[in-house]
């Protein structure tokens, strides 16, 4: 989830990135009635167990979290606080990675669930707790008051869940009035975040070429293993292909507005080039071109569905 732009982000970088938290489903044709749940499509089988489903689900999510911020530290464990702000990095999540998602299903008339907006925040908030942990243990020196402010009342997660509330007192009948801002605009601001996203990863191509050949290879291994264990927390989850490509979108991606923002109030002596340049530069680009189309293609095949 991605809070403040990074260090050389223009102003306009900040604000496109505020459309994206209230992104929901599109509303319908003018005159007909909005459906509030998913999108028609293939019907999502229902959970039996209630609150034991429930807790299942809850699990999940956090378990497929908890591996992807595990993972990524083992891997990158040479570099003592570099390694916890790249675990920090690839065990958030990005809005961003995510919206090109939400758009690419919606181009295909792809059904998803619309709690999927949920698992931002919920995948959100404890990489950047972790990842802190990992680098600075818990001590005596240790800001709380900073760091829990920076985790729970940053921009982006405060527009989420804000954008989430008011959408869910207003309805489909009260987002009415402003869908040509928010829904119709979508593909332009989604078109001018990703150019200023190219023009930040410009930036740092230089701590790509500088640290090698084993970060090109993290940026592209990781997001594959991270959305494997997406999918499979999915499957648990019993979501729809459409939910399946979405979550495992979002634990391929890498946060790089939210987490380096927490971490160089949290983790300074952390290089913020390094994990940001491998995030943004290579990460980010596979993600788009190639992680999602992979993603549903892998869906479709563990749901047996017909794409």
């Amino acid at each position: 989830m991605d809070a403040s732009p990074p260090a050389g982000a223009s102003g306009g970088h900040q604000f496109v990135g505020r459309f994206f938290p209230c992104r929901g489903p599109r509303p319908g044709p003018p005159g007909r009635p909005v459906p509030s749940g998913p999108r028609p499509g293939p019907p999502v089988p229902a959970r039996a167990g209630g609150g034991a489903g429930g807790t299942r689900r809850r699990r999940a999510r956090g378990v497929c979290a908890r591996l992807a911020r595990a993972i990524a530290f083992v891997i990158r464990a040479r570099w003592a606080p570099d390694a916890a702000a790249t675990a920090a990095h690839y065990g958030s999540v990005s809005v961003a990675t995510f919206a090109v998602g939400v758009n690419w299903l919606l181009a295909r008339d792809i059904a998803f669930e619309p709690q999927a907006t949920v698992f931002l925040a919920v995948m959100e908030v404890p990489a950047i707790m972790v990842g802190i942990v990992l680098a600075r243990g818990i001590g005596r020196d240790t800001n709380w008051g900073v760091l829990l402010h920076e985790t729970f009342l940053g921009k982006g997660v405060t527009l989420l869940l804000g954008g989430m509330a008011i959408g869910w007192i207003a309805g489909p009948e009260g987002l009415a009035p402003i869908k040509g801002l928010f829904y119709d605009l979508f593909k332009g601001v989604l078109a001018l975040f990703l150019l200023e996203m190219g023009l930040i990863v410009s930036h740092h191509i230089g701590e790509l070429r500088r640290n090698g050949l084993f970060l090109l290879a993290f940026g592209l291994l990781m997001p594959l293993l991270s959305g494997m264990l997406g999918l499979g927390c999915g499957m648990l989850l019993g979501l729809s292909v459409g939910g399946l490509t979405l979550l495992a979108t979002l634990a391929a991606s890498a946060s790089y507005i939210a987490v380096p923002a927490a971490m160089r109030v949290a983790v300074p002596h952390a290089n913020p080039a390094l994990s940001l340049g491998v995030a943004l530069g290579v990460t980010f680009p596979f993600n788009i071109l190639v992680g999602i189309p992979l993603y549903h293609r892998i869906a479709v095949q563990l749901v047996g569905a017909t794409p």
